[in-house]
């Protein structure tokens, strides 16, 4: 289990370390939305793309390990007028609710092995049936370039990582490869992701 004192430190340093707009890839997939459908924005931190998806009527659940990250996620959402519940906990040993999203919104999480399979796991008992899960995560090649990712090379995704976690669900986009990145004041340029709608 990792720890998140590093993340409460970046947080904590002001401004929205990743702007306030959501991920492109998730902003992308609006038309798959629904109002009133349960989503989970996971790994949140400072509620980008929580606040995001409570905006567009979804009753919207935002995690992440940082309490830094989840104040000012909380705080966003009171500013932009819309509701979001917050949960500050590990992904890798949380008590993911059985059947209990429609969305499940799985943005750079990158996590240890042995985490990212648990997690993985937790996310695959809460999506409901008829549920989406979005994802965008870095790949093995990202290494080297300026516009963000872990160095660990253990904790990119590839596709078959994809496959392999998310195994049963319907694949709608599976996508691997460049994509031009603009997401707050630090991430910027060409990166190397993996993409994917994924449906119950």
């Amino acid at each position: 289990m990792s720890t998140s004192l590093a993340w409460d430190e970046r947080y904590a340093g002001g401004g929205f370390q990743f702007g306030e707009a959501p991920n492109l890839y998730l902003l992308s997939q609006a038309h798959r939305l629904r109002r009133g459908m349960r989503a989970l924005a996971v790994g949140d931190g400072e509620g980008r793309n929580g606040v995001w998806l409570a905006e567009q009527g979804l009753v919207t659940t935002s995690v992440d390990w940082s309490p830094v990250g989840q104040a000012k996620a909380a705080a966003l959402a009171e500013r932009r007028g819309v509701g979001l519940r917050t949960v500050t906990t590990d992904v890798s040993v949380w008590d993911w609710p059985d059947a209990g999203f429609d969305l499940i919104a799985w943005i750079f999480v990158h996590l240890p092995p042995a985490d990212r399979a648990a997690a993985c796991a937790g996310a695959m008992r809460a999506l409901a049936p008829g549920g989406l899960l979005v994802m965008e995560c870095f790949t093995p090649a990202q290494e080297g370039r300026r516009s963000g990712g872990p160095k660990d090379v253990s904790l990119l995704w590839s596709r078959a990582l994809v496959e392999q976690h998310f195994a049963g669900l319907e694949v709608l986009e599976l996508l691997e490869g460049p994509v031009a990145r603009d997401e707050g004041p630090r991430p910027q340029g060409r990166a190397e992701v993996a993409r994917a709608v994924l449906k119950r």
